[in-house]
């Protein structure tokens, strides 16, 4: 009999997650029924999203109730199958759940090549942060060649797909990011024409220099007061889509609106919500731009892979909230 160890939500956690907040048992695996393939997980990803995931409140999808997996994006290799279009030893990612074998019939579930790129790259890079990464900046910010496009958490998974996909289409991209060495690497190794510390303390100072002709895009990750900061530089008609609000993810009181709500109007912008699911009927689109960027040498990404094992959710989760990963958070199990 196949173990299968698993991550469950014991308690919704009220502001950083604690261990205590899951649990990790052991159970026997499921086999494949009729129609299904298993999957052997060896990575998981982890995504800021996770934490609205397991919150009471309002969402874009149903939290997870309290004792069930984990949701979360996975990748492995099928180990058994009775689905036409999946045979054992298919490479696949997906939305798999944090364990160490999932069943599923396909849903939310596509095959990758592992020789093109590594098993882990397929849940950051080219996996969903890749694809709300373009469907974000070109669908929602819709740049111009020539604009000025700034992203927060330009070092992140989203993040620094969102800068290098500006530089493609012809625009400036400037990042945000928090302390020097990030800050290098958004510039040198990823091409940003520059990149702003908001550890610096002169996040305001550092930005106007970067955009002498203001900002037209602004990828939003973070909200709080860098959102606040970039508002009064944003120009007419600019474009604001909003991916993630980190920064007030584990916040335990209602978090103030945009002191700056004025430029908003002032300046005729747009803010639009974004969520990666919107646009799942042309998810090959993405995967065929983003695996062609890719193969060019045009895009590069970088894994911050933790081991320790299913084991080490709960903490390695939490480095997503204190800046304590340097690109896409994955965790080997």
């Amino acid at each position: 009999m196949t173990t299968n160890r698993l991550v469950r939500l014991r308690s919704r956690p009220v502001g950083m997650v604690r261990r205590d907040d899951f649990e990790i048992v052991d159970e026997p695996a499921r086999d494949a029924g009729e129609g299904e393939f298993r999957v052997r997980i060896e990575y998981v990803s982890l995504d800021p999203a996770m934490r609205g995931w397991i919150a009471a409140g309002k969402s874009y999808v149903p939290p997870v109730e309290i004792g069930a997996v984990m949701r979360g994006f996975a990748a492995g290799h099928v180990d058994q199958s009775n689905h036409p279009d999946y045979k054992v030893g298919d490479a696949v990612a997906g939305l798999l759940g944090v364990q160490h074998y999932a069943v599923s019939k396909g849903e939310r579930c596509f095959k990758v090549d592992p020789t093109k790129a590594p098993l882990e790259r397929w849940i950051g890079g080219l996996g969903m942060p890749g694809q709300t990464a373009y469907f974000g900046l070109l669908e929602v910010g819709k740049p111009k060649p020539g604009e000025t496009v700034v992203v927060s958490a330009a070092s992140g998974a989203v993040g620094s797909i969102v800068g290098q996909i500006a530089k493609i289409v012809g625009c400036r991209a400037v990042g945000i990011a928090g302390g020097p060495e990030k800050c290098r690497y958004v510039v040198e190794e990823l091409g940003f024409d520059a990149c702003a510390d908001y550890k610096g303390g002169n996040l305001a100072e550092e930005l106007k220099a970067a955009c002498p002709d203001g900002v037209d895009v602004y990828y939003e990750n973070v909200g709080g007061e860098i959102l606040d900061t970039v508002l009064p530089m944003m120009n007419l008609f600019g474009r604001i889509p909003v991916c993630g609000l980190i920064s007030a993810y584990n916040a335990t009181e209602p978090q103030p609106g945009p002191k700056n709500l004025r430029s908003i109007l002032v300046n005729r912008l747009t803010m639009r919500g974004l969520i990666v699911f919107d646009f799942q009927d042309r998810m090959a689109e993405a995967n065929e731009k983003l695996g062609q960027w890719h193969a060019e040498g045009r895009l590069r990404m970088r894994e911050d892979v933790r081991e320790g094992g299913i084991e080490a959710f709960p903490d390695v989760l939490n480095l997503l909230y204190t800046g304590g990963n340097f690109g896409k958070l994955v965790l080997k199990l």
